[in-house]
């Protein structure tokens, strides 16, 4: 994830910059937690292929609780709760305020479709630090992105509800041809609603997001899109208001932020460049963990097609700190070995060969990855020498 609004506030004076861990350390991960694959909807881009049915052999209540603790041990301090739909599971609010108790940072992860006049009285008393969101467009295309008419009103009631009980609200927004020119408008409905954050996530091939991938958006899509939330972030910081622009799952956005400073703030861009040297790029593997509903580990959410061990039989710390599996360690390399144009990049160092499952949907995990929005020229691959062609 790249935090936008965090670097160009330490540009601005206004912060301190962000505090990393060196890259690809064995460190203490943000854990998110697939508390259960049941969902009320059936959105395109679900990397859990999630549905409106019970699953088998999820974790109980006892084992949940006793996850938390595992989690406590190894020193994680940033819990997501994360689903399916988190709010269709009843022990919920017994797991957010036991994870409260012992210090965690809970965040929920949620779309929205559950959040009513009924239920967020308790919402807000569980004293969620972030609720995260999903709109994924404008009514019409979230509707059909989501599969369920009236999706998009429900889940924009459910902001508006928990901005009114004072609830941190993040807007969580994947890219793709279909709501790409919509940006602006989302972006209009974040003031609107009062949002204080503002999440764009590219698409992964993960799950029904690997089914999805042809409306992944083109290279410009994607890099119209972040000067948009370049420009909205910068702008938010000069006029004072404390809102919180993020990217993720596509690490080479770093590398359009150093291009936006370039042009827009040239004489803080060696700092930026610093600063993202520091974060290193993509994280899966070792500052971002993924539990699924039945306990599997996995680098991240979009790697449910490997495990690293289940914490029904295994301490969450001995998998993911002490006996880390080989592709933990492997994953943990900074710079990562790559190949394809990753391998050639220049500014492989800040990226860290961005996501991986995408190269993996491609046919090789440590191939090149697809999504990347980077031209040749820009990373430093030289073009392939022609070769002449003579006649006799």
């Amino acid at each position: 994830m790249l935090r936008i609004s965090q670097y160009l506030r330490a540009l601005s004076g206004q912060a301190p910059a962000p505090r990393t861990s060196p890259p690809g350390s064995n460190r203490p991960p943000v854990v998110i937690w697939n508390l259960l694959r049941r969902c009320n909807l059936t959105c395109k881009h679900c990397y859990a292929t999630s549905a409106d049915s019970v699953f088998r052999d999820e974790l109980d209540t006892p084992a949940a609780l006793t996850v938390i603790d595992d989690l406590h041990d190894a020193g994680v301090k940033v819990l997501i709760f994360s689903g399916g739909e988190p709010l269709m599971r009843e022990d919920l609010f017994v797991l957010s305020a036991y994870a409260r108790a012992k210090g965690f940072f809970v965040a929920l992860s949620t779309n929205g479709t559950l959040i009513d006049e009924q239920n967020i009285a308790r919402i807000s008393a569980a004293q969620f630090d972030y609720v995260g969101i999903s709109i994924d467009g404008l009514e019409a295309t979230h509707d059909a992105f989501r599969q369920l008419k009236g999706s998009f009103a429900r889940s924009m009631h459910a902001i508006r509800l928990c901005r009114e009980r004072g609830i941190r609200v993040g807007l969580r927004t994947t890219l793709t041809q279909e709501n790409h020119t919509q940006l602006p408008q989302l972006l209009a409905l974040m003031r609107e609603y009062d949002v204080q954050k503002f999440y764009l996530s590219h698409l992964n091939y993960s799950g029904r997001g690997k089914r999805s991938r042809q409306l992944d958006a083109q290279r410009q899509m994607s890099r119209d899109a972040m000067t948009l939330i370049f420009e909205r972030a910068w702008e938010d910081i000069q006029q004072g208001h404390g809102t919180d622009f993020v990217s993720g799952n596509n690490d080479a956005d770093a590398i359009l932020l150093l291009q936006w400073a370039a042009s827009r703030l040239p004489a803080h861009y060696p700092h930026l460049e610093n600063m993202l040297r520091a974060w290193g790029g993509n994280a899966s593997g070792s500052g971002i963990a993924n539990i699924d509903n039945t306990g599997e580990v996995h680098p991240d959410t979009y790697w449910w097609q490997h495990s690293v061990g289940n914490v029904r039989h295994t301490p969450f710390r001995t998998l993911w700190l002490d006996q880390p599996d080989a592709l933990l360690s492997r994953l943990r390399e900074h710079p990562r070995a790559v190949g394809g144009r990753c391998a050639q990049c220049r500014w492989l160092p800040i990226c860290n060969g961005n996501t991986r499952t995408r190269a993996w949907a491609e046919g090789d995990l440590w191939g090149q990855d697809p999504g990347c929005h980077l031209s040749d020229e820009e990373i430093g691959v030289q073009p392939s020498p022609l070769i002449p062609c003579t006649t006799d």
